[in-house]
């Protein structure tokens, strides 16, 4: 296993453990997104925060399947 795939999986890992914060810090993320250009991209930002949203449930639910 590489240098690449080691720092990938433990990105995943921390995700995973802290999928709760990087929800938040998402939602505060497109908060500021939408402030500064003020609301005119708000229907992109709530789908890229959605997307990002579901990676994070993904690997949390992956991380899940993989201790059963």
């Amino acid at each position: 296993m590489g240098f690449l795939d080691k720092a990938l999986d433990k990105t995943k890992e921390v995700l995973s453990d802290n999928a709760d914060k990087v929800g938040q810090a998402i939602d505060k993320a497109g908060d500021i997104i939408d402030e500064k250009t003020k609301g005119k991209y708000t229907s992109t930002v709530d789908k890229v925060q959605d997307a990002a949203k579901n990676v994070v449930e993904k690997n949390r639910t992956d991380k899940g399947d993989q201790q059963t």
